[in-house]
């Protein structure tokens, strides 16, 4: 009678960056919400517009947009990003500094939105994308120097965010996007200097 052996070759699945992956989970399931309740789930906690400040979801709404999207395609396209980009961003910056830059884009773009778009609801996690994008470009920053990296995309991004703001319309908020890099940037900015 032979002991099985342990398979040393054998590839297994990892859990390897569970923010990320609990980010998206929430998200999907945001969506799978969003499409049984015929929109209700997203308007009551997956979006962020102008409503009274005596509801206490008016206040979930700040942090509750950035999980909520308004189709497939608009889960995907910003999804894929976050799988691409937060694992690295993870394994350098750890969870908490990740959760704290989510949490601290959900609610400016959610309050800017707030205060200046009264009519406008907003809701999806690109404000988070254009965080990460923005902050992945940090991940070479050494001795006080800015990476040539940052200010490509930096002016690459913002150019594009401009111009599609003004000459475009495609109900996408690009003062969102905006926000979001400028809060990736200024935690890279952040974390790289309290290292040196």
């Amino acid at each position: 009678m032979s002991k099985n052996s342990p398979n040393k070759s054998g590839v297994k699945i990892s859990f390897n960056s569970p923010v990320i992956l609990w980010f998206t989970a929430i998200c999907l399931v945001s969506l799978l919400l969003d499409l049984l309740t015929n929109g209700a789930s997203n308007n009551a906690v997956f979006s962020v517009y102008r409503s009274s400040l005596a509801n206490p979801l008016t206040y979930v709404r700040f942090f509750g947009h950035v999980f909520g999207h308004a189709s497939w395609e608009h889960f995907i396209n910003n999804i894929m990003y976050i799988l691409l980009i937060g694992p690295l961003l993870e394994e350098k910056y750890g969870k908490y500094d990740l959760i704290i830059i989510i949490a601290v884009t959900a609610f400016v773009t959610g309050l800017i939105n707030f205060i200046f778009f009264p009519h406008v609801q907003l809701l999806g996690a690109s404000g988070v994308v254009f965080a990460f994008i923005l902050l992945s470009s940090f991940t070479s920053f050494q001795n006080g120097k800015i990476p040539v990296t940052f200010i490509l995309v930096a002016v690459i991004y913002i150019g594009q965010q401009i111009y599609s703001g003004i000459f475009t319309s495609n109900n996408i908020s690009e003062l969102t996007h905006i926000i979001g890099g400028i809060v990736g940037s200024a935690f890279g900015f952040a974390e790289n200097k309290i290292k040196r």
